[in-house]
């Protein structure tokens, strides 16, 4: 429940605290003292959109907080999901800056408004005037039908199955598109991959053409400077050979003579085998190149190919090209196979079908139960707001296709007089019975626990009266099994609460300020005598008003 509410610098309003308890809680005050503005300072803090022109003084901050006791754990998973502390006491604070900047906090932990949104939405529900509209929404018939039916364990089940069901569906949609529309461009992938198949690609096979056609096409000047190196090793008068062999006789007669040069002849001995193997090497390499015009010609028709399959399929690397086969086979052999690929899908749609219809079923059975028990309670309250012959019901349709919430449409059913047949709420209500179905449906909602506090902006309008008085006894009785706080200008809803609110405008400063109160005995004696008597204390009025509360 709403334990506090903590104002600062929130248009009328410098500074307000105001403590709130179980049961019924009326709120009354003269027209324009800020009772709406108590309202929007609540909503603020719940996370409705922020406006600077809310700033009392506009050169400080607005901070609202609201103070709520949680008084079990069903809050506590979406707290955890939302990485926020589960408290017995959970605070709500909005701050809005000067600078347009807005903040908010749970229990001191900075969250996005969407959050705060979705988690205050579980702990007050503030109902304005103009929300009986509501009523003739299809989605609000719905969502409200479902939590008097408790069931949003089964409708999270159906939505999981759904939206698999979904995906399936699209799946199979588009493996059936492929098969009708995509023949032609799946023949062309086919003639694109015979192409490269023929080719014959093999991994590496480029760059050693590369390497072979560059050998080839220089084979003579290849040729002819082996033919000199060779001759400048062992095939010339000078060769570099014969003079080693001349240079190690002469050293090896000097060692005789000059002991110390021995080292020198066995450095030029081994350099004179190092130079066998060059020479060695050099005559297998001329031996070697030859130059085979049918083979130069046979690749260079080979390197030719590939060059014009990578400029068709507009790739600069043969590795690419390879890749690209392998990706044209993959979607060559998965079209080859849709027909497989469609009846799995069919398969998986026929299962995913069959359990969301069990889904929907349940949801249809538990919806109509709680249709026929809701509606007779609605009907009864309704009843006593002055419209004795009024009717409500629910209907609950089948429908042949799958929603994201079942297969029912929900209608509401309302008649206000007698012998007239129910028929869409839209049609046949008026504003003013719209207001009392709204109030008799909050009522009858309430007794489900659907939510720890109610609150209600004058919704009571319009009326006056025995009907007051039936709309403050249900108030009362909504009391017992909720938070109920309602802003009223009726004596008869004021004196039923078991706590009353008062607010008023102070004009003796420099500017206006808006502050709230709650009375005493004696002051809500006054207060609803002034309420009935149009703001003249008398006499009489005085004791009407002992005569209500005391009711």
């Amino acid at each position: 429940m709403l334990k506090q509410l903590q104002i600062s610098n929130y248009a009328l309003i410098d500074q307000l605290e105001v403590s709130f308890t179980r049961g019924f809680n009326v709120i009354t005050g003269e027209t324009g003292a800020g009772k709406s503005i108590l309202l929007g300072a609540l909503g603020f803090a719940m996370g409705d959109r922020a406006d600077t022109g809310i700033l009392y003084d506009k050169e400080k901050k607005c901070v609202v907080e609201a103070h709520f006791e949680l008084k079990d754990n069903t809050l506590q998973q979406l707290f955890e999901e939302n990485d926020l502390d589960f408290e017995a006491e959970c605070i709500f604070r909005r701050e809005l800056s000067p600078q347009k900047k807005s903040r908010a906090f749970i229990n001191d932990t900075p969250v996005a408004l969407q959050t705060m949104k979705e988690i205050g939405s579980q702990l007050v529900d503030i109902h304005s005037q103009h929300d009986s509209l509501f009523l003739t929404d299809a989605d609000f018939q719905l969502r409200l039908l479902d939590e008097i039916a408790q069931n949003s364990v089964v409708l999270a089940e159906y939505q999981t199955e759904y939206n698999e069901y979904n995906a399936i569906k699209r799946k199979l949609n588009d493996l059936k598109e492929m098969a009708t529309k995509n023949t032609t461009e799946n023949d062309y992938l086919k003639f694109q991959l015979d192409e490269l198949d023929k080719a014959d690609l093999k991994e590496g096979e480029y760059a050693d053409i590369e390497q072979t056609l560059n050998v080839m096409e220089n084979a003579e000047e290849i040729k002819t400077l082996l033919v000199t190196a060779n001759g400048l090793m062992e095939d010339s008068e000078t060769a570099i050979l014969g003079q080693f062999n001349e240079l190690a006789s002469t050293l090896s007669r000097l060692k005789h003579l000059l002991p110390d040069t021995e080292e020198l002849g066995e450095r030029i001995e081994n350099l004179k085998v190092e130079l066998k193997d060059i020479a060695y090497d050099l005559r297998r390499k001329e031996d070697e190149t030859q130059f085979d015009e049918g083979q130069l010609q046979s690749l260079q028709e080979r390197y030719d190919l590939l060059n014009r399959l990578m400029m068709k399929h507009r790739v600069k690397d043969f590795e690419v090209l390879m890749a690209l086969r392998d990706s044209l086979r993959e979607k060559v052999n998965a079209f080859e196979s849709i027909d497989e690929a469609i009846a799995k899908a069919e398969k998986e749609l026929q299962g995913s079908e069959k359990k969301l219809s069990s889904f929907a079923k349940t949801l249809h059975d538990r919806r109509c139960q709680a249709a026929i028990a809701f509606g007779e309670k609605v009907t009864v309250l309704v009843q006593q707001l002055a419209m004795p012959f009024a009717q409500f019901q629910v209907a609950v349709e089948p429908q042949e296709s799958f929603g994201s919430k079942g297969t029912d449409s929900i209608r509401f059913l309302f008649s206000a007089n007698k012998g007239i047949a129910v028929a869409d709420l839209e049609r046949v209500a008026s504003g003013g019975e719209l207001s009392r179905l709204m109030l008799s449906v909050k009522s009858a909602v309430s007794s489900y626990n659907y939510i720890p506090t109610l609150i209600f902006d004058e919704i009571d309008t319009g009326v006056s009266g025995e009907v007051a008085a039936k709309i403050g006894n249900i108030m009362w009785q909504m009391g017992q099994s909720l938070q109920l706080i309602s802003i009223t200008h009726l004596p008869q809803v004021a004196s039923q609460a078991a706590h009353h609110y008062f607010i008023y405008k102070d004009n003796e400063g420099e500017r206006t300020q808006s502050h709230i109160r709650l009375l005493d005995s004696e002051e809500r004696i006054t207060e609803i005598a002034k309420m009935l008597s149009n703001d003249k204390v008398t006499p009489e009025a005085l004791r009407a008003a002992e005569v209500l509360l005391k009711g």
